[in-house]
């Protein structure tokens, strides 16, 4: 089981040494300024801000007398990041005091043992595709009966997401993390049981349960980077999860086609093949549910950063669930995203299901081709994945390289799409990568875009949403893009997934970027943060109290807040 939090090495963050649990924030007021009423008192003290404290006399007469103002949608999103209690007390030490923030090497091996499962789970997600023409053979169905093995992961999405999502946020990781391992690890073993021609139901039954546990699995990497990763790395950490997922579609590219070979002429040298791919993904599966089961934990002792730290200093009573569903679709910028990232991630994944359909339409008998095409595509974009966490832990321009990537995405499709004729396989390859390099490379960036404008909401639920829009999209462009690959030519498809990409573009660029996680973590690290009750701040560029939070780093350094209560 999971080792106790006292048994784990912890690494405390630079510049934050250990006080009871707290840090002393860098600022130049001297501790004389700093008044207080006993706890016991209604009111907690603040730090003087321009030499008036919130107890002086100087302070505006009623300032903290007034009724409360009720708050703006987007101010109650703001406040929820600080206690609400202004007596709440707080360990006594000289300065203003922010949580102790530290890193945990079990971080490394969580982000492992997901990153594995989910590259099973995505394995078994497009296993049947990419060998479709053996398998219709094999069970004596269409090409559509086919498709919907992988279409069956879009749909399930859909209506599991939300009580997921829900579970995520309510019952935790762990028991998230042990649902999606332990369904992808059943489902394996049901299709174990379909290989005989006349069993076509069992293996869409197996396959039924893979894509349930893909809704606890797609989910989680934005949610893992944040509670488990320091800011300085969590963008890399989500996307090093989001690439064992882009690994499993790889080795679903790759494999198939090596394991089971189109012998349709020896059914049963057909059977042995399948039977050889299903055991072994079993196994894998099997492993890995044991190690979920062994290695994860709900959190790190110490939360890895001040945002996380807020947040989880918060009450549970305050958290609901429906409420932040409709801050959600209330937030513009991240209803922008939901549409954009829903397009770009539901060409990948029809582009992925019928790209057997594709290759074959112009290159006759090369379905071990076809595969490594789609693994080179894979590839590509995992590297592309890698570079582009690594960019936006270097500079955290979230909006500007996902718009870049989504031109060049689009780009990379208009080639594609334009070369699939020229009758050399190997200008494929490299058209491929291309693709694959901008057009996976985005499934990061847009987990995490869409964690910074929605933040303080859960991260579960944002990305849960996300992927939601993903497999509405992927269920409606395999659908079309399947039709006019054989009423017409994959040309005709691939145009109508470029004028949708295009679309993309267009709203991409219309979303505001609000980097309030960003804004957060700055803040607390460059010390540019005064303490004040909760309810009421003094602001000195008006020279008065006023009855709102507001956290803004782009006003003055005495109007970006956090509370405290001093003894």
């Amino acid at each position: 089981m999971a080792l106790p939090d006292d048994e784990e090495g912890t690494t405390v963050a630079n510049g934050h040494p250990p006080a009871n649990g707290y840090l002393p924030v860098p600022g130049d007021a001297p501790a004389g300024k700093v008044s207080a009423e006993t706890q016991n008192g209604p009111k907690a003290g603040c730090l003087a801000l321009n030499g008036v404290s919130r107890d002086s006399p100087k302070a505006p007469s009623g300032a903290l007398d007034r009724p409360k103002t009720p708050l703006a949608p987007e101010e109650e999103t703001q406040a929820r990041l600080l206690p609400k209690d202004p007596g709440e007390q707080t360990p006594a030490v000289e300065g203003t005091l922010v949580p102790r923030t530290a890193l945990s090497a079990r971080r490394f091996l969580l982000l492992l043992i997901f990153s594995l499962y989910s590259m099973v789970n995505a394995f078994q997600w497009i296993q049947y595709s990419i060998i479709s023409n053996v398998f219709e053979g094999f069970y004596n169905v269409s090409s559509l009966h086919i498709d919907w093995l992988s279409m069956v992961y879009m749909l399930a999405y859909v209506p599991l997401i939300f009580p997921a999502t829900w579970l995520l946020d309510t019952r935790g990781l762990r028991l998230t993390a042990l649902l999606g391992s332990g369904l992808n690890c059943l489902g394996a073993w049901i299709k174990c049981g379909s290989v005989q021609q006349h069993l076509f139901w069992v293996t869409m039954l197996g396959q039924c349960l893979c894509s349930v546990a893909q809704v606890f699995i797609l989910g989680l990497p934005s949610h893992i980077a944040s509670v488990w990763f320091g800011p300085k790395e969590v963008s890399t950490a989500c996307a090093t999860a989001v690439l064992g997922n882009q690994l499993g579609t790889a080795v679903g590219f790759l494999l198939p086609p090596v394991l089971v070979p189109n012998t349709q002429n020896n059914t049963q040298l057909l059977a042995c093949n399948i039977s050889t791919m299903f055991y072994g993904t079993s196994a894998v599966s099997t492993l890995l549910f044991i190690l979920t089961v062994i290695a994860f934990k709900e959190k790190p002792q110490y939360p890895p950063s001040q945002a996380q730290a807020v947040l989880q200093d918060s009450p549970p009573g305050e958290y609901s669930y429906g409420k932040s569903i409709r801050n959600l679709f209330k937030n513009i910028p991240f209803v922008l995203l939901l549409i954009t990232y829903g397009i770009m991630t539901g060409a990948f994944y029809s582009v992925s299901t019928l790209l057997n359909q594709i290759i074959l339409t112009y290159y006759k008998g090369e379905e071990v081709n076809a595969g490594r095409i789609g693994l080179t595509l894979v590839l590509a974009g995992m590297v592309g994945s890698i570079l582009c966490g690594l960019w936006l832990d270097y500079t955290k321009t979230y909006k500007h390289t996902t718009l870049t990537v989504y031109i060049l995405s689009f780009v990379g499709m208009v080639i594609f799409t334009f070369t699939l004729n020229l009758g050399h396989i190997i200008i494929v390859f490299v058209t491929g990568g291309l693709l694959g390099f901008f057009m996976t490379g985005y499934l990061p960036l847009g987990f995490e875009f869409a964690v910074e404008i929605t933040y303080p909401e859960s991260e579960g639920t944002s990305s849960g949403l996300l992927n939601a829009a993903a497999q509405i999209f992927g269920i409606l462009f395999t659908l079309a893009q399947g039709k006019l690959t054989s009423d017409y030519s994959p040309t005709g498809g691939n145009i109508f997934l470029c004028v949708w990409m295009f679309v993309g573009i267009i709203l991409t660029a219309l979303i505001k970027s609000d980097l309030k996680r960003h804004n957060i973590n700055k803040g607390i690290t460059n010390g540019d943060i005064k303490a004040v009750s909760s309810e009421y701040f003094y602001d000195y560029t008006i020279g008065k109290c006023v009855p709102r939070v507001s956290i803004n780093p782009s006003a003055p350094s005495a109007v970006f807040l956090i509370p405290v209560a001093l003894s």
